[in-house]
């Protein structure tokens, strides 16, 4: 495409970009900042605000998540926005990349959403509920702890060790949550005890 432009029309072109560009360097440019920060608020209205922590990794910074939909009537809630909390010591408020997409990962379409197993011989997964899941689990860890807990070395000294089970836990977590789930596991006698932070 081939397009004739005039000396008049470039003067024209060139003195209103530096119109623009004065107006804005004068301060005006600040209008569409106090707008945005007018209408915020009234983005989240009528929403239910959850503070949490983002599951991306060791560093545990502080997120508020906003839903809409009230559960008490029998509305489905959605996730609409998640951002920084600036209240929170870790983070105050700002996010890494990964953390701002959050809303991106809550709505994946590839996100699992409910226990899967595959069977011995399988080549796929199958969905299973989560009373099944966690009963599997407990049954599988129970007969496992029998098989191979050692209550005495062979010294005869009790050393109750849980050898061939490992735990990875969540480093992303309160203190509180931390210390209920190292006080289970090393009552439970497992040495293998890690979390994402150290990995």
């Amino acid at each position: 495409m081939n397009m004739e432009l005039s000396r008049r029309q470039f003067i024209k072109g060139a003195g209103g970009g530096v119109a623009i560009t004065a107006i804005g360097a004068l301060g005006f440019g600040e209008v569409e900042v106090a707008h945005a920060a007018a209408i915020r608020h009234f983005k989240l209205t009528g929403t239910r605000e959850v503070r949490n922590t983002c599951t991306y990794c060791s560093v545990a910074c502080g997120i508020i998540i906003y839903s809409k939909g009230d559960l008490a009537k029998g509305e489905k809630a959605e996730i609409v926005h998640i951002e920084g909390d600036v209240d929170h010591p870790t983070n105050r408020g700002t996010l890494c990349p990964k953390g701002a997409a959050l809303l991106d990962m809550v709505h994946a379409k590839t996100r699992t959403l409910y226990p899967r197993l595959r069977k011995p011989g399988s080549d796929k997964f199958e969905r299973v509920s989560w009373d099944f899941a966690l009963d599997r689990i407990a049954r599988l860890l129970k007969d496992d702890r029998d098989q191979n807990f050692i209550a005495k070395n062979s010294n005869g000294e009790t050393v109750n060790r849980w050898l061939s089970t490992g735990f990875l836990a969540a480093s992303a977590t309160t203190n509180e949550t931390a210390l209920l789930t190292y006080k289970v596991v090393r009552s439970a006698g497992i040495l293998a005890f890690d979390n994402q932070a150290r990995v």
